[in-house]
């Protein structure tokens, strides 16, 4: 059995980067979780990660060294549909406060699209 694991992330807003990434994930806040502080999101069906938010002074000044990439293309090869998957999630994500930053290809067929998040975080929709 694998063991259970959560992932933090600085933020100047948590609260803002938790609904965020919540309605990016399908997650929820995590009960008892939630203040000025920090946040969590939690896996409704408790299968994914808690990824929790604390509140730090100092402004993002580079890029990540760890991000979370969202799956949405499917398994193997890249298709028209696929790339309609991601196109569509990565529209959502814009109305949710994240930035498209660029289309990445992998021979004609698009591989995976470079997201910022609302404070600058970047992660890709592939």
């Amino acid at each position: 059995m694998a063991t259970k694991w959560t992932i933090g992330a600085d933020a100047a807003d948590p609260q803002r980067l938790a609904r965020f990434w919540a309605a990016a994930l399908d997650y929820v806040i995590e009960p008892g979780f939630d203040d000025p502080d920090g946040s969590s999101i939690i896996d409704p069906d408790d299968v994914g990660p808690a990824i929790g938010f604390a509140r730090v002074p100092e402004p993002k000044t580079a890029k990540n060294r760890l991000h979370l990439d969202i799956r949405v293309a499917g398994p193997g090869l890249r298709t028209a549909e696929s790339a309609e998957r991601m196109r569509s999630k990565a529209a959502a994500l814009v109305e949710l406060g994240a930035t498209q930053v660029r289309e990445d290809f992998y021979g004609p067929e698009l591989g995976h699209i470079v997201m910022l998040d609302p404070e600058g975080n970047e992660f890709c929709v592939g």
